[in-house]
């Protein structure tokens, strides 16, 4: 008598295929995974701390889209080599990058990068 009551609260057991009847899982409410997806691409891949905004904009360092795919690619460089810290140069600038928080650190313009010492950084990157 158990035996039936499980099978009766079960319902048919036996493999799944093509032909069967069974039950297709109820749509989700969240975002789809195309949306998330694309939210994710059309967000800054680095994030710039306090300090290198500032300096962007004291030193009117003007980067645009194609600028920051570059500094992207030469620090997904860095980081395929192993590296912490990044110097990445450019003709706009030298960004100084926390490879593994992918956080810009710092920002200096041409004019500056003359004469001047980098530090606290284990590789460079010219893009």
């Amino acid at each position: 008598m158990d035996e039936i009551y499980l099978n009766q609260a079960l319902g048919p057991v036996g493999p799944l295929g093509p032909g069967s009847s069974a039950r297709k899982p109820a749509p989700t409410t969240g975002p789809s995974f195309g949306s998330v997806l694309a939210d994710k691409l059309a967000a800054p891949p680095l994030k710039l701390s306090a300090h290198a905004q500032q300096r962007l904009q004291s030193r009117r360092i003007d980067l645009d889209a194609q600028d920051w795919a570059r500094i992207h690619d030469g620090v997904e460089r860095a980081a395929a080599k192993g590296a912490r810290e990044a110097l990445v140069l450019s003709d706009k600038a030298a960004l100084v990058v926390s490879v593994k928080n992918r956080t810009v650190i710092t920002a200096v313009d041409p004019a500056g990068m003359k004469e001047n010492v980098f530090t606290n950084i284990d590789s460079a990157v010219i893009i």
